[in-house]
C-alpha cells in the first residue's frame, strides 16, 4: 500500500457490484469508514448494509423501479447499454479518479452471471499490476491476486483457500498452513493448490507469474 507523505492512509474504496453479497461480520469490520460507489444493480446491497454511496454508476438494465425510486437522491452517471466496459470496471474507473489506491470489489464473486465474476478477478490481477491494493468478496469468499514477491494474507485459523494459477507459477512458497510449498513450479492447470488449511496469517512468495487466492473464511471444512 502506497503512503502519502502525510502519512494519513489512502482512502477505501468500496465498489458494490451485482453478485452475492453476505454482510458478514469479517465483510463489516473491513469495510469500516470506506467510500462507497455503486454499480448498477449492486445498489440493492446498500440498504442492507445500512450506507449510502456517493455515486451510482451504469446502465441501470440491472436496477429495479423500486430501487430506482428509493435512491433517487443518489447522484447518477448513466452510461448507454452498447458501451465498451462492465457497469463494474466503470465504477472501479470512478474510484480511480476519485483518488483511490485500495479498493474492495464488493459481490465480485458468485450470482448469475460467470463471466462477470470471472472478468472482475481478471480486472482485479491488472488492478493490483498498477499498484492498487485490491480485495473481492461476496461475505463468504474472498480473493486477492497474487503476483511476484511476497505477500501475507490475514486468514482465520482453519479457513479454506486455493491457490489458482492464472499462468504457470515459479518459486511458489505457501507458509503457515496444513500443506506448505517451498520453490514449488506449478504447472498451468494443476489443481495441486487447490484447498489448503490456514493455521492463521499466510505468506505466499512467488517468483513469477500471476495468480489468484480464493479463500473462505467462514469455512473449516477442511479442519
Amino acid at each position: 500500500m502506497t503512503v502519502p507523505l502525510t502519512n494519513v492512509p489512502d482512502p477505501l474504496f468500496v465498489v458494490l457490484l451485482g453478485g452475492t453479497l453476505e454482510p458478514t461480520a469479517r465483510f463489516r469490520a473491513s469495510v469500516a469508514g470506506a467510500r462507497f460507489i455503486a454499480a448498477d444493480g449492486g445498489m440493492r446491497h446498500a440498504a442492507a448494509l445500512g450506507i449510502t454511496p456517493e455515486v451510482w454508476v451504469g446502465d441501470f438494465d440491472s436496477t429495479t423501479p423500486e430501487d430506482l425510486a428509493t435512491w433517487a437522491h443518489i447522484p447518477r452517471e448513466p452510461y448507454p447499454a452498447a458501451k465498451n466496459a462492465t457497469d463494474g470496471e466503470i465504477a472501479v474507473s470512478v474510484a480511480l479518479e476519485r483518488g483511490a489506491r485500495r479498493l474492495i470489489l464488493a459481490g465480485a464473486l458468485g450470482g448469475e452471471r460467470s463471466d462477470h465474476a470471472l472478468m472482475h478477478l481478471l480486472h482485479a490481477v491488472a488492478l493490483r499490476e498498477d499498484g492498487l491494493d485490491i480485495t473481492l468478496t461476496s461475505g463468504l469468499e474472498e480473493a486477492w491476486p497474487l503476483l511476484a514477491g511476497r505477500t501475507t494474507v490475514a486468514l482465520p485459523d482453519r479457513s479454506l483457500f486455493s491457490v489458482l494459477g492464472l499462468s504457470a507459477l515459479s518459486g511458489l512458497s505457501i507458509e503457515n498452513v496444513r500443506y506448505p510449498l517451498s520453490g514449488f513450479d506449478l504447472p498451468f492447470g494443476s489443481s495441486r493448490t487447490v484447498s489448503n488449511v490456514a493455521l492463521g496469517p499466510v505468506t505466499f512468495t512467488l517468483a513469477a507469474g500471476r495468480a489468484v487466492l480464493l479463500a473462505r473464511p467462514y469455512d473449516h471444512s477442511g479442519a
